[in-house]
């Protein structure tokens, strides 16, 4: 489907010239001679993108902007200035005020089509649904910084190795890093006053933890904990910030995910609340088995402690032990000493949907 672009000019060749060259690269166009007559075609047609002169008669450029804010619906299409003014001061009052981009005239064709293409894909990356974890926000990266993403954020970093149970981090410490699994499996969780414990974030290789509290400017709101021997490569919380800080589009999505995160969280203590002992012992085999599979893997198998899945299930280990022992006689899972083997997925995830 083309995109619709409204181009806002007083100046007629510039306004038939640029909206000439838009067409030709396959967008839709309507083009506005003022910025009054340009909100009010905004406000009827919602187009994908806006290119707006600075100075024009009955309404500037900037009153444009300004009256496209204070619209919800309008707000967040971005917005290009095209404008013969240079000054430093012009360009700081429309970033300010929220303009994505500026294109100084004269410009060439390529300028134009290229600011065009880089917003829309921007504004495409914006409008993905990544999901609410780790796997998420790696998956933002390599879209927002390209494939390298990875490469230039973990390499060369110091790397720590940590025992089985050996701790990461402690919630209420201030952060200081952020934390690269690059080999093993960590677990993330919470404790009541009693020493008792509710998994809420299963990691392994590849994945990124404790960003949270990095991006809250707050302390550990959970702990951290190796459930295998682990390698952690760990990133300095100011080339994570030098990387939030240079791109505004990532740093959005980020937020938007941690907004996904917390709202798991409490689906997961509602699940926790008012589930049957039986389909949080099952939710807690599938997420195990989602989260670690191995792609060709026949039956999924995993080496846990009971009282580490009796954490991941909400439950007191007494119970989850009696709940195995169920799901064993009715050949849903087959035990080894610490070692689960799930015999039969569908009907484990059945239980709990």
């Amino acid at each position: 489907m083309k995109h619709y672009i409204l181009l806002i000019e007083d100046n007629h060749e510039i306004r038939e010239n640029t909206a000439e060259i838009l067409e030709l690269a396959n967008y839709r166009v309507s083009v506005a001679e003022n910025g009054k007559t340009g909100v009010e075609l905004a406000m009827s047609e919602k187009p994908d993108l806006i290119i707006c002169d600075i100075m024009m008669p009955v309404l500037d450029g900037y009153g444009v902007l300004h009256l496209l804010n204070k619209n919800p619906e309008l707000a967040a299409i971005p917005f290009i200035f095209l404008t013969a003014k240079s000054e430093r001061g012009d360009f700081r009052r429309g970033m300010e005020m929220g303009a994505d981009d500026y294109i100084t005239k004269p410009f060439t064709d390529i300028e134009l089509l290229n600011a065009i293409d880089s917003r829309l894909k921007k504004v495409s990356l914006l409008q993905k649904n990544f999901t609410p974890d780790d796997h998420g926000m790696k998956e933002m990266l390599l879209e927002f910084e390209g494939s390298n993403a990875l490469e230039n954020i973990t390499e060369n970093r110091p790397e720590n190795h940590y025992k089985k149970k050996q701790v990461i981090y402690s919630r209420g410490n201030h952060p200081q890093k952020l934390f690269y699994v690059k080999s093993g499996k960590v677990k993330t969780y919470i404790s009541n006053d009693d020493g008792k414990g509710l998994t809420i974030g299963l990691y392994s290789e590849g994945d990124f933890l404790g960003y949270t509290a990095l991006l809250e400017g707050g302390l550990y709101k959970e702990s951290a904990e190796a459930i295998d021997d682990t390698i952690i490569a760990e990133i300095p919380i100011e080339s994570f910030e030098k990387l939030l800080f240079h791109n505004a589009e990532a740093t959005r999505k980020i937020i938007q995910l941690m907004a996904k995160n917390i709202r798991e969280k409490e689906r997961q203590m509602l699940d926790i609340a008012y589930n049957s002992l039986r389909k949080r012992v099952a939710n807690a085999l599938t997420v195990l088995l989602n989260k670690y599979k191995k792609p060709g893997e026949e039956n999924f198998s995993i080496q846990l402690s009971r009282e580490d899945l009796a954490n991941i299930a909400g439950t007191a280990t007494e119970s989850l032990i009696r709940t195995l022992s169920d799901f064993k006689a009715e050949k849903l899972i087959e035990i080894n000493g610490s070692k689960i083997t799930i015999l039969n997925e569908k009907s484990l995830a059945e239980m709990f949907n």
